[in-house]
C-alpha cells in the first residue's frame, strides 16, 4: 500500500473523520505547521496554548488513526503584522528544543511588510541556531516578486539552503527555487493553488529531487488526501511505484529528518475503554 507523508496539513482545522480517512489512504506521517487561528489571536497567551496543543493534542488524535504527528512551530507571516504579538518571538525558544517540533514554520511572507521581514530575518535566525529545518511560506499576492525576495532573505541568513523549504509554488516561480538548492513545496488544492496534473507535469519537467507535496488543508476549501489523489496521479501518467514512494514518503523523511526528531514507528492503536460515555481515547485515569 502507498504509504504517504504529508509535509504541510494544519489538521487543527479538521476532524476526526479527516484523520480516519487518511490512514486508509495511505497517510502514516504528517508535519503540521504553525499558522493563523481563522481570525485575529489577542495575545501571546493564544499561542501557548496552540503549541501546547500541537504537542500534546493533536498528536494523541493522530496517533488513535495509526498516523504519527509532528509540527513546525513559528510566528506567521499574516499574524507578524500585529504588534500584540511580537513576543511571540521570545517564546519560541522553549517551545524549539521540544521533541516532535521538526522545524521552525510557517514563516515568511504574507503582504511583505517590514513586520514581516523582521519576524522572517529572526525566525531564520532561530532555525540556525536550534539547528532545525525551515519551512518558508510564499505569498499568495505577487507571488513571483515575493519567492525572489523570499531566496534574497534566505541567502543574506547565512542558513544552509538545504534545509530550507520554499512552499507554495507553481511553475512560475519552481525555476528560480530549484537553483537556489532550497527544496521545493508544493500545496496541491481543489480550486487554488496546484492540481494534481499540473504537480505531475512539474515533476515530468524538473525531476523528484528536493521536492515535497503536501495537501496543506486549512480551513478553507481543501482536501487532506490531495496527497493519495497526486500519488494515484503519477502513477496514472506512467511514474513507477519507487518514484511514487520517493516522492510521497522519502523525500519529507530526508528534509524533516535534519531535525533529528522524526518518529515513524506505527503508533499503538489498541481501543481503550470509552469513560462516561465518550469516545475520545484517554490515558491511564
Amino acid at each position: 500500500m502507498t504509504r504517504i507523508f504529508d509535509p504541510h496539513i494544519h489538521m487543527t482545522s479538521r476532524t476526526t473523520d479527516d484523520y480516519e480517512a487518511m490512514a486508509a489512504a495511505g497517510v502514516r506521517a504528517l508535519v503540521e505547521p504553525a499558522f493563523w487561528l481563522g481570525q485575529p489571536r489577542t495575545g501571546v497567551s493564544s499561542f501557548t496554548d496552540y503549541f501546547d496543543s500541537l504537542l500534546g493534542w493533536e498528536p494523541h488524535r493522530a496517533e488513535q488513526f495509526g498516523i504519527r504527528h509532528h509540527c513546525a512551530l513559528a510566528l506567521n507571516p499574516k499574524e507578524a503584522n500585529d504588534p500584540r504579538l511580537a513576543e511571540v518571538l521570545d517564546l519560541l525558544p522553549r517551545y524549539l528544543v521540544r521533541d516532535r517540533v521538526v522545524a521552525v514554520g510557517e514563516i515568511g511572507y504574507d503582504a511583505m511588510t517590514p513586520q514581516e521581514d523582521k519576524a522572517f530575518a529572526a525566525q531564520l535566525q532561530l532555525a540556525v541556531e536550534y539547528e532545525l529545518p525551515a519551512l518558508v511560506h510564499t505569498p499568495h499576492r505577487d507571488k513571483a516578486n515575493g519567492t525572489r525576495r523570499t531566496l534574497d532573505v534566505v541567502r543574506e541568513s547565512g542558513i544552509d539552503p538545504s534545509l530550507v523549504a520554499v512552499d507554495h509554488l507553481n511553475e512560475v516561480t519552481v525555476a528560480e527555487v530549484a537553483d537556489s538548492g532550497c527544496w521545493m513545496g508544493f500545496s496541491i488544492y481543489p480550486d487554488t493553488k496546484m492540481s494534481e496534473e499540473r504537480m505531475v507535469a512539474v515533476l515530468r519537467e524538473y525531476g523528484t529531487d528536493r521536492m515535497l507535496v503536501n495537501s496543506a488543508a486549512d480551513w478553507g476549501r481543501s482536501d487532506p488526501l490531495k496527497t493519495r489523489r497526486t500519488a494515484d496521479a503519477m502513477r496514472a501518467a506512467g511514474f513507477d511505484e519507487d518514484t511514487v514512494d520517493k516522492v510521497l514518503w522519502r523525500n519529507p523523511v530526508a528534509f524533516y529528518g535534519r531535525s533529528g526528531r522524526l518518529e515513524l514507528d506505527a503508533p499503538d492503536t489498541a481501543p481503550a475503554a470509552e469513560y462516561a460515555g465518550s469516545s475520545i481515547r484517554r490515558g491511564q485515569r
